[in-house]
């Protein structure tokens, strides 16, 4: 039998306030084989729905989770469901809470992570912010659910590099649209094309909505082959999830 390598779902370059807790996986710990080995989270990608269990339930007992994760169906917009405990399948690309014990997630492979958390560790929100969702202003609906974006504690996880991410004039032309100092974040490519640095492009928006505080930033998970999922390089792939939680024995105390 292959051996399984642990879930490595640490955030070294990130401190989320007391009392709150985060996560991100990689593409190591799990049971899945072939274009999905090994932890594969993502159930709508093919994969065998067993393993997919298997997975989230070993994702669960590594970070001691304190309520299954509220797993979306995420459709490249910007409806963030506000969460209560309980809800799964929820057609959003973020999620929000003020619950201790609700854990909001995102999946993705090169569409870009995005974890909130208030100064005072009294909300969190997690986000999936894609190119068309990141134009649309996903981030920005979900900082519109705190109450005041200065106060809000922000992580990019994850997502495609710049160097890898190549993307047509419509796509420039879709956030210089709204912002003209988005031409900064697009580097001219061959054949009219250009190379989009998506992680400049969120620090941008969110730098405009108020938030002082950014983390992350720094993979690139086209490149990074060994470590993570990437839809772009491979296709039929697997999904990271990345997570946030208010941990509810803090928030009694």
């Amino acid at each position: 039998m292959k051996t399984m390598n642990p879930i490595d779902a640490t955030i070294g370059d990130w401190h989320p306030p007391a009392g709150v807790r985060a996560a991100s996986t990689t593409r190591a710990g799990g049971v899945s084989h072939g274009n999905w080995d090994s932890l594969n989270l993502g159930s709508h990608v093919g994969d065998n729905p067993a393993d997919v269990l298997e997975n989230r339930r070993r994702l669960a007992a590594s970070l001691h989770l304190p309520s299954e994760p509220a797993w979306l169906k995420q459709v490249h917009g910007t409806l963030v469901a506000e969460l209560q405990g309980g809800e799964s399948g929820l057609e959003a690309d973020a999620a929000f809470t003020r619950n201790p014990g609700v854990v909001c997630a995102v999946l993705s492979a090169d569409c870009l992570p995005v974890l909130f958390a208030d100064r005072r560790g009294r909300a969190v929100a997690a986000a999936h912010a894609g190119w068309r969702g990141l134009a649309a202003g996903v981030l920005e609906a979900t900082l519109a659910r705190f109450q005041d974006p200065a106060r809000v504690s922000v992580w990019l996880g994850p997502a495609i590099g710049p160097r890898a991410f190549q993307v047509g004039d419509e796509v420039r032309q879709a956030f210089m649209a709204s912002d003209p100092a988005a031409a900064a974040a697009f580097e001219a490519d061959v054949g009219g094309r250009w190379r989009a640095d998506i992680y400049r492009l969120a620090r941008q928006r969110l730098a405009a909505a108020g938030v002082t505080r950014i983390s992350g930033g720094g993979s690139c998970t086209y490149s990074q082959r060994d470590r993570f999922f990437s839809y772009r390089r491979d296709g039929i792939t697997g999904r990271m999830a990345s997570l946030i939680w208010i941990d509810a024995e803090t928030a009694n105390e």
